[in-house]
């Protein structure tokens, strides 16, 4: 019978190829987060984005996974994971750089930002339904969750330390200079990945099927999955909802509150210590209370933090309105992590290798897809009925949103499946 020693799988830290891929993703993390922050303080700031126009830039950032979601989920299926992550680094470097040189010659726009924003997020469907589907290529499939957990602690220090540091940054430097900063990111990304090693083999040619009969296959596997089909419908809510709160921030805090890009990169640095926080603490958690029953918990309570962000409008003070922008944000993004940590590492852990690729791009598709309707809707909203209100309507979505993660068997589930499935389940 094997020691408890024996049992565990071998520590990620000693994998040099596992700390490569790290290596790579956490300082691609932290220069990206200088071009986020940038982004929404050119469009309100600099160039005087209304609502409606702050909307089609959010649904510009992410149309990408509801137009070329499913096929990028097939064409990612048939190719080598690490050589579609390189060239969607690269593809988007190229693009950020556009800001800074458009900014230089003085013609600038809302609408450029947009075109720059829409290529990106195409390139970002790519490397993210990859990216998802490389991990368990990657590792073994009981060092997942801990690879998972590690990937997404270094993104909250790059989110803690980015946004900050864009912030301290942007006093001294102009706006569209950060997006040098996110360009290199991605070089730095690619690099690494060049420099990491896998046995990823391409699939036969003679068992592949047709593009559509692929896309099927793998949303017909999600559909019928009982958990992951619950999993993506309460995700999808969830996003919508919240994208309709989250679109409007940017106005919320430079314009309404008047609180500064200094401000709002500290509110979204500090933050990111409550996703910190979930990363590192979410196996602690998951061990105690189950993983099934944490992703229900983990939903509902990230509404309840939710709705300290339209709260702040209601602050006495600026210092006031800070803080309740801060802790909001933060318990939100810690119960997100969690969240997403278990709901991820068991979509890994059940799926075909053969499907991986589909299958998250079918989820992406979903609960991703419905970001750039919902971006439409919050600056039409944001217009007519005011960022505020729009904001308490995002809130109460966020908590119908949990319905489908309350049934299915998940409260009380101690721990979630960890084999491969082979039909519905």
């Amino acid at each position: 019978m094997p020691t408890q020693t024996e049992s565990l799988p071998p520590s990620l830290v000693r994998d040099r190829n596992f700390l490569k891929f790290w290596t790579g993703q956490a300082i691609s993390q932290f220069g990206t987060q200088l071009g986020h922050l940038a982004l929404p303080v050119i469009a309100v700031l600099l160039l005087g984005a209304s609502e409606f126009e702050v909307g089609v830039l959010n649904a510009s950032a992410t149309a990408a996974f509801l137009i070329v979601g499913l096929p990028a989920g097939a064409w990612v299926d048939r190719w080598l994971k690490r050589r579609v992550m390189i060239a969607a680094d690269l593809v988007r470097m190229v693009a950020m750089l556009a800001v800074p040189l458009l900014w230089w010659l003085d013609v600038l726009g809302i609408w450029h930002l947009c075109a720059v924003a829409g290529v990106v997020g195409i390139a970002t469907v790519f490397f993210d339904v990859a990216y998802q589907s490389y991990v368990p290529v990657l590792v073994r499939g009981d060092q997942v969750p801990s690879a998972n957990s590690k990937l997404e602690s270094t993104a909250q220090i790059s989110r803690l330390g980015g946004p900050a540091a864009a912030g301290g940054l942007l006093q001294i430097v102009s706006t569209p200079l950060l997006f040098l900063g996110q360009s290199v990111g991605y070089l730095v990304s690619a690099v690494f990945l060049v420099l990491t090693q896998d046995q990823e083999q391409r699939s036969p040619a003679a068992d592949r099927l047709p593009i559509a009969a692929e896309i099927k296959e793998g949303l017909v596997f999600v559909v019928r999955h009982q958990l992951i089909r619950r999993v993506a419908a309460c995700t999808a809510g969830v996003n919508f909802f919240a994208t309709l709160i989250f679109t409007l921030l940017p106005l919320l805090i430079l314009r309404d509150l008047d609180l500064g890009a200094a401000a709002l990169g500290l509110i979204l640095s500090l933050a990111a210590v409550g996703g910190l926080l979930g990363a590192v603490a979410t196996p602690w958690i998951a061990e105690r209370v189950g993983e099934g029953t944490l992703i229900p918990v983990a939903s509902l309570t990230s509404s309840a933090f939710l709705v300290l962000i339209p709260l702040a409008a209601l602050a006495p003070s600026k210092p006031v309105a800070i803080v309740l922008l801060i802790v909001g944000e933060a318990g939100m993004t810690f119960c997100v992590l969690a969240y997403n940590i278990m709901q991820v590492s068991m979509r890994q852990r059940v799926c075909p290798p053969r499907l991986l690729g589909r299958m998250n791009a079918s989820i992406r598709c979903v609960i991703w897809g419905v970001m750039p309707i919902a971006g439409l809707l919050a600056g039409v909203l944001g217009a007519q009925l005011g960022v505020v209100p729009t904001m308490w309507i995002g809130v109460a979505g966020t908590v119908v949103a949990a319905i489908p993660v309350l049934g299915g068997g998940f409260i009380g589930m101690r721990k979630l499946p960890d084999t491969v499935a082979t039909g519905a389940s």
